[in-house]
């Protein structure tokens, strides 16, 4: 037998979750092929083959967290362990075929690797879900179906993304002194063609510029702040998977359109699962723009070491300074929520003030 290990993801990851299986015991593979889906803090990775051979045995189950360098499976040595084509054998008489194990009914199931992360997020085995999608494919709404019949049963367990986010929330709550600021911005004469987001980008950037300490990391042990270089913007996104905060580099020499362009694309990759963890680690301040949905403020959860999280809401007519009792206009909610921690009140109403100013700008 050789065993292979779970190689180094990158990252400084220490442990991945199993999330499924693509082969079986038994299965002969070729090099490259996909043999495992794991799941990293946010992230969903394939994990490929080192070389060709029969599988001998699976040494981790669905939902297993495995450290790095931990054994995944055995390959077979001596006749089956081809390193070219898969070899022809001698046909001979086969047994009455007995029912299929569990991980080769899993791993027969013709499913994505995005719908196959989805399922493992809401606990949904597969090998029970009724496919209907084309050849028999399971499509992410037999998944959704699934756990909706599941839930009305029970309790759905937290797992992956989901779970993730709930230990890094309940840590963040814990270790953050949060404080949160409310303001409105005059957004009247925005034009209806507006691109929200990217205008948010461009405040956040004008607000670091004018007070830096809120672009910053906080190192709780030895009581230093560290202003950081570039601005590396999280922007919260939304999914049935839980939340994903995909992040944008040096935001502050970029232009309006290549963040709408790495929006997009941000987007589509949370919705397939294809993030690579690095996308998701080092932002030093968050965006949350809640208000596409609903919502006028809010107290939002800092993650540390970053020092800071502006939130959006839903724009709505308000009275403002210009007009008085006398009419309404279209304005922007904001929160800022800081650390108290490593910002004064003083800093976080100048960044505040400077965000509605570029805000109130012409486009």
């Amino acid at each position: 037998m050789r065993t292979f290990n779970l190689p180094d993801l990158g990252e400084g990851l220490q442990e991945a979750e199993i999330v499924s299986w693509h082969v079986a015991e038994g299965d002969h593979v070729v090099m490259d092929q996909p043999l495992v889906s794991v799941e990293t803090e946010k992230a969903v990775v394939e994990v490929p083959s080192p070389q060709a051979g029969h599988i001998a045995r699976l040494l981790a189950k669905p939902g297993e967290h495995v450290k790095v360098g931990a054994p995944l499976l055995d390959f077979e040595e001596g006749p089956h362990a081809e390193t070219g084509t898969v070899v022809g054998e001698l046909t001979r008489p086969q047994p009455a075929a007995a029912p299929a194990p569990r991980d080769r009914q899993a791993a027969a199931v013709r499913a994505s690797p995005a719908v196959r992360a989805r399922a493992h997020a809401l606990a949904v085995d597969l090998t029970r879900v009724q496919p209907s999608g084309p050849d028999g494919t399971i499509t992410r709404a037999d998944v959704e179906t699934a756990a909706n019949a599941a839930s009305q049963e029970g309790v759905v367990v937290l797992r992956g993304a989901r779970k993730t986010m709930a230990l890094n929330m309940a840590r963040a709550w814990r270790e953050v002194a949060h404080a949160t600021l409310h303001d409105r911005a005059d957004v009247g004469a925005w034009s209806g063609q507006a691109d929200v987001t990217a205008r948010l980008i461009r405040a956040i950037v004008a607000g670091c510029t004018a007070e830096p300490s809120l672009n910053a990391s906080f190192d709780a042990a030895s009581a230093s702040l560290r202003i950081n270089a570039t601005i590396d913007l999280g922007l919260a996104i939304d999914s049935p998977d839980g939340l994903f905060v995909p992040v944008f580099r040096d935001v502050g020499r970029s232009r309006p359109e290549e963040w709408r362009r790495q929006i997009d694309a941000a987007k589509q990759s949370v919705l397939s699962r294809n993030l690579a963890p690095a996308e998701l680690r080092g932002a030093t301040i968050t965006l949350s723009n809640f208000g596409t949905i609903a919502g006028q403020h809010a107290a939002l959860i800092i993650m540390p070491p970053q020092v800071a999280i502006l939130g959006a809401g839903r724009i709505s007519e308000w009275p403002t300074p210009s007009t008085g009792n006398r009419g309404l206009r279209r304005t922007l909610p904001l929160s800022l929520t800081f650390d108290h921690r490593a910002v004064t009140g003083g800093e976080a109403a100048r960044f505040l003030r400077a965000v509605i100013a570029d805000l109130e700008r012409p486009a």
